[in-house]
């Protein structure tokens, strides 16, 4: 398994209605291409705007599959102008992670 980390700057004050269109517009589609979503935050201190989300995939040709999947479709296109004239975002950025042997192992455990 593989994490796709990714981490989102909001211009300061903007972060709700990011947060709100993602949700309205963006959401549905990802959870239809993308699958298992593990987490989706927004800071409460420290970096202040910041959102964050982190999607599970088998391995990184799934990762590809799905995004390029998502990235063809019209929705995603339409939520990408909507993001885009919104004019919240500042930063984007993406880190793909992989568990350590110790956690692989303790994950793979749980019921």
């Amino acid at each position: 398994m593989i994490v796709d980390l990714r981490i989102y700057t909001c211009a300061p004050n903007r972060m709700a209605e990011f947060v709100k269109l993602y949700e309205e517009a963006a959401w549905p589609i990802q959870k239809k291409y993308l699958g298992r979503c593990l987490g989706w935050y927004t800071t409460a201190e420290g970096a202040l705007n910041t959102v964050v989300h982190m999607w599970a995939y088998e391995n990184q040709g799934d990762r590809e599959q799905r995004r390029d999947a998502m990235a063809a479709s019209p929705e995603w296109q339409g939520y990408l102008a909507k993001a885009a004239a919104l004019g919240a975002l500042q930063k984007m950025e993406n880190r793909i992670l992989k568990p350590t042997g110790f956690f692989a192992a303790y994950d793979s455990a749980k019921p």
